[in-house]
C-alpha cells in the first residue's frame, strides 16, 4: 500500500512530525522488522576481525572525539 499524502502541501516542520511518528511506530515493533543478509554478513566479518585481533573496539566517547572523516 502506498500512502496518498499531500507531501507537496506539507510544511517542513510538519513532514518532521510525521517523520517523527513513524519512527515512534516502527520503534514499537522492531522485532518485526527483518534485518536484511547483508547485515548479518557485516557483523560476521566484523567478529572475525575481532576474532583475530585484526579490529579493535573504539569506546563512543573517543570515536566522537575523532569527529567526522
Amino acid at each position: 500500500m502506498k500512502p496518498n499524502l499531500p507531501l507537496d502541501q506539507m510544511s517542513m516542520e510538519d513532514k518532521l512530525q510525521l517523520m517523527d511518528a513513524l519512527w515512534d511506530a516502527l520503534s514499537e515493533r522492531v522485532d518485526e522488522i527483518p534485518a536484511p543478509d547483508w547485515h548479518r554478513a557485516v557483523v560476521e566479518e566484523r567478529l572475525r576481525g575481532l576474532d583475530a585481533g585484526e579490529a579493535e573496539l573504539i569506546p563512543l566517547e573517543k570515536l566522537k572525539s575523532r569527529g567526522p572523516r
